[in-house]
C-alpha cells in the first residue's frame, strides 16, 4: 500500500530546548535538521506530496521575539534550502495566508515556488499562517464569489466543485498524518485534507524525528486497512 501525501504537525521544538536549558528558538534550529531528515527520507519511499505545518494562524499569540526569530529562520532557510531541494527533485510550495508575512519574506517564497527542479520527484508543502478552519472558509467565499459570477445556484454547489477552491486542491489527500511531540490532537491543520488519512501520534520530539522515526510509521501504515467507509469483506473482496 503506497503512501502519496504525508502530512506533519511538527511539535516539540520548544520543550525539546527546554529540556536542555536553552530558549526555545535554539528547538526550533534543531528542527531544521529533522526537516532535512524527513524530506530525504520522503523522497526514497516515493512519497510524492509532503505537507509541514511550519505555523499555524494561532503561533502569531506566541512571545514576540520567539515569532521574530522564526521569521529569521524562514527566511534563511528558505535561501539555503532551496537550491538544495531543487537539486534533489524537490518542488517548493507555501500553503496559507502569506499577505500577514513582511514583504521580503513574501518575496523569498514566491522566488522559491518559481524555482522549479529539472524532474521533480517530490512536492514539498510548506504551511504557514495556515489554519483548516481558515481554509475551509476562504473556499467558501471563493466558490461564492465564483457562483455569483458564473449565475450558478446553491443546488450547483457539490463536494467536488468545492474542493477545487481550497489549498491544495491540485494534490491528493493526505494518507498519513503525523503528530510528534505526544499531544493527540491536529491543531486545526488540513482538516478537509486529512478526512481519511491515518493519523499517528508519536510521543518523540521533533527535533529527534528522523528518517529511522518516518521509516517506522510508513511499515506500521502499510499495515492498517483503509476501508472508506466499506466493511473489511468489501475491502478484501
Amino acid at each position: 500500500m503506497g503512501i502519496n501525501h504525508i502530512a506533519i504537525i511538527m511539535d516539540g521544538n520548544g520543550r525539546w530546548a527546554q529540556q536542555r536549558n536553552r530558549p526555545r528558538t535554539f528547538g526550533h534550529q534543531a528542527g531544521v535538521k529533522s526537516v532535512r531528515q524527513v524530506i530525504e527520507g520522503s523522497v526514497k519511499a516515493g512519497v510524492s506530496h509532503l505537507t509541514l505545518f511550519a505555523f499555524s494562524s494561532e503561533n502569531w499569540n506566541r512571545p514576540e521575539e520567539e515569532v521574530s526569530r522564526l521569521m529569521d529562520l524562514f527566511v534563511k532557510s528558505i535561501d539555503k534550502e532551496t537550491p538544495e531541494l531543487n537539486a534533489k527533485g524537490v518542488q517548493l510550495n507555501f500553503i496559507g495566508d502569506l499577505s500577514q508575512f513582511s514583504d521580503v519574506l513574501q518575496h523569498k517564497m514566491r522566488q522559491a515556488r518559481a524555482n522549479r527542479p529539472v524532474q521533480t520527484r517530490m512536492t514539498l508543502n510548506i504551511a504557514v499562517n495556515y489554519g483548516g478552519q481558515w481554509d475551509i472558509v476562504q473556499a467558501a467565499r471563493s466558490a461564492a464569489v465564483q457562483m455569483l459570477s458564473d449565475g450558478l445556484s446553491p443546488s450547483d454547489l457539490d463536494q467536488k466543485w468545492y474542493q477545487q477552491h481550497l489549498c491544495l486542491s491540485d494534490q491528493p489527500p493526505v494518507d498519513v498524518l503525523i503528530r510528534t511531540g505526544g499531544e493527540h490532537r491536529i491543531s486545526n491543520f488540513l482538516l478537509w485534507q486529512s478526512a481519511y488519512a491515518e493519523i499517528f501520534f508519536e510521543d518523540i520530539l521533533w527535533p529527534d524525528f528522523d528518517q529511522a522515526a518516518l521509516q517506522s510509521v510508513i511499515e506500521r501504515f502499510a499495515h492498517r486497512e483503509r476501508r472508506f467507509g466499506q466493511t473489511s469483506e468489501q475491502v478484501n473482496a
